[in-house]
């Protein structure tokens, strides 16, 4: 069983669609007792970086999510703002974020110049990735995987043991992270069709 944690903030109904879809038991959490009976953890997010923080905070979630993320040390995926709320800051608040993987998020920015056009923000659609490392969750990945993404921000400073996968737009960045039990995902893996249910069915059986 797979809990979605609903802080106000996720794209709850696609994640738990697509876990339907490809036959992972899921269901949608809000209490700190849900969370303590909980095996394993979905943190989606879309939205701003405090108003994130903020709504998790109200939440009164995050003892309940500190204590079984980092001493019971369940499994726990972080989605877009869900992902970039495991890292420590970012340059779109002020507020700090979990800080369960050291490392902040930065916005895209590009200046045309005369061998290439500025490229749009926010980075959105399709873009191949690259697994930098060989996990239970990105087994069965190859050269041609890719994933559907809408984002401004990107992780930075993460250390290079806990990037997961990079892309590129404009330049390369980590686009997913990972540390023990903790997985984060910039691009929407519930949005992103084979993909995504590949990703999704690895993540269900940690």
């Amino acid at each position: 069983m797979i809990s979605i944690v609903n802080y106000d903030m996720g794209n709850l109904g696609s994640v738990s669609n697509m876990l339907n879809y490809i036959g992972v038991k899921n269901r949608i959490i809000s209490t700190p007792k849900e969370i303590e009976e909980s095996e394993k953890l979905i943190l989606p997010g879309v939205g701003s970086w405090d108003n994130g923080v903020r709504k998790l905070n109200e939440s009164g979630l995050i003892d309940a999510l500190n204590k079984r993320v980092l001493t019971d040390k369940i499994p726990v995926l972080g989605i877009c703002l869900g992902m970039q709320l495991l890292l420590e800051s970012s340059e779109e608040g002020e507020l700090p974020g979990l800080g369960w993987i050291e490392g902040h998020n930065k916005k895209f920015k590009f200046e045309a110049n005369d061998l290439k056009p500025k490229l749009k923000i926010p980075h959105m659609g399709w873009n191949i990735v690259n697994a930098c490392k060989e996990t239970e969750l990105t087994k069965n990945f190859d050269a041609e995987t890719q994933f559907y993404f809408v984002h401004s921000y990107h992780a930075y400073g993460v250390k290079e043991g806990n990037v997961l996968m990079t892309c590129n737009y404009g330049h390369e960045f980590t686009c997913a992270v990972h540390k023990d039990n903790i997985w984060g995902v910039q691009f929407h893996p519930e949005k992103s069709h084979r993909y995504g249910m590949n990703l999704m069915k690895n993540f269900s059986e940690l």
